[in-house]
């Protein structure tokens, strides 16, 4: 998650989210040179769009914390973790 962060997410990360997103779509971690024309105008296509996206969303309530939802995902994780041990492994949670 990248909006309605303070600070606010940079440029810089969200290029690299637009490029983790066009890689994972299109399974191509390192474009030919054939394809990276291609590969970049994507990537940027998509960074405008989440840009313009995050421009025109309403904000309700106050801003994110980076560090609070950083313990949360750790926390989601350690549940996920658990759960899979326990229907896989017959683990106890």
């Amino acid at each position: 998650m990248l909006h309605h962060f303070e600070p606010p997410a940079t440029r810089e990360e969200i290029e690299a989210s637009a490029l983790q997103y066009v890689r994972k779509l299109s399974g191509i971690q390192k474009p030919s040179k054939a394809n990276e024309k291609a590969f970049e105008r994507a990537v940027k296509k998509v960074l405008a769009a989440t840009e313009e996206l995050f421009d025109a969303l309403e904000v309700h309530g106050p801003p994110h914390n980076r560090d609070e939802e950083r313990r949360k995902a750790k926390e989601r994780g350690v549940k996920r973790d658990a759960q899979l041990r326990k229907r896989l492994l017959g683990a106890p949670a």
